[in-house]
């Protein structure tokens, strides 16, 4: 069976690339750039493609002879860039992969949104009926394509819509490196109260929704929230992750108020000068939106189940840090 990844040599993509191999599936995988460990997956059989899922064109050479399609490809962090940029690649983007996949027959299509389309839960843990209230560009762009996946589901092409939290592990090269890095120095700022949720993915709980949703029959027409089985506050959170790295770690509280006015500041400041700006609205974001689900849903329909628990999780992380060389002062 031949199996397309968008977005196949990022983070996720390439997880799962993996993970299709391992299985003997037929893997062409598609992005707009190389990506960490592109080789790696090359060498391992999958047919890699740098190009655009905006460029109609290209989406439909290599859509033919596929029988699924697992849409990853999004503009994610994206900080040197117009606001009609995440419009382009995460709407019109997917539409172009919809519409190339439904005119070649294609069995089934995933399409990977985010939790992030809930915005912050105000009565958490929240549910795929939570309200829908995205916070930023992204988010809003992630969930103006899922109505496009109805539609052609509408028209008879089987999809499931996956939803998942924030992923980490081995193989993530920022995410969840920030958070990591700044432990390993002994140090770690909590702006506001710290209490505020958050629900980590761990990559292998992630690649298995997917594999999930692939089989026939599964979860067609449904969207799902896919996170680890614990969800946690921020400090608590940090504390975790210095038992990982065996460090001890320090988390003086701040006003939130004067980040708040920074980010922005420092986002509309940098944008004219197409400059990356050390803080933003979105990063500061992760101190004051709660971001606990329940995954009750994708268990019972899916059959999803993570195996893989937070401590376990951040341990492999700290490890693959470490080993890499990110992070060079740890204790490991």
């Amino acid at each position: 069976m031949r199996v397309m990844v968008t977005g196949g040599t990022g983070f996720t993509g390439s997880a799962l690339v993996k993970r299709l191999l391992d299985e003997s599936y037929q893997v062409i995988a598609i992005d707009n750039k190389e990506g960490l460990k592109t080789d790696e997956i090359r060498n391992r059989g999958a047919e890699v493609v740098i190009g655009s899922v905006t460029d109609k064109s290209l989406v439909k050479e290599y859509m033919q002879g596929v029988d699924i399609v697992l849409h990853l490809a999004a503009a994610f962090r994206e900080l040197n860039v117009p606001d009609n940029y995440y419009y382009e690649v995460n709407v019109e983007g997917t539409n172009n992969v919809l519409e190339a996949a439904f005119e070649a027959n294609v069995k089934k299509f995933i399409y990977c949104s985010t939790c992030g389309v809930h915005g912050n839960i105000d009565d958490p843990p929240g549910g795929e009926d939570s309200p829908i209230q995205p916070a930023d560009y992204y988010q809003r762009t992630k969930y103006e394509a899922e109505p496009i996946v109805n539609e052609y589901f509408k028209k008879g092409m089987a999809s499931v819509i996956l939803r998942p939290a924030a992923t980490y592990g081995p193989g993530d090269p920022e995410r969840f490196y920030m958070i990591f890095k700044r432990v390993s120095k002994g140090q770690f700022p909590i702006f506001g109260h710290g209490r505020t949720l958050y629900h980590p993915l761990y990559i292998d709980n992630l690649i298995d929704a997917f594999m999930l949703a692939m089989q026939d029959g599964i979860g067609n027409g449904e969207a799902y929230l896919i996170a680890d089985e614990e969800f946690i506050d921020i400090e608590h959170l940090v504390g975790k992750v210095a038992k990982a790295l065996e460090v001890k770690v320090k988390t003086p509280h701040y006003p939130i108020w004067p980040l708040i006015v920074a980010g922005h500041l420092c986002e509309k400041i940098c944008r004219p000068f197409r400059i990356s700006p050390p803080i933003f609205p979105r990063r500061v974001d992760w101190y004051r939106q709660n971001r606990a689900f329940k995954i009750d849903k994708a268990k019972n329909e899916l059959g999803y189940q993570p195996r893989v628990g937070l401590d376990e999780g951040l341990r492999y992380t700290a490890e693959w840090y470490i080993r890499e060389g990110y992070l060079k002062n740890a204790n490991l």
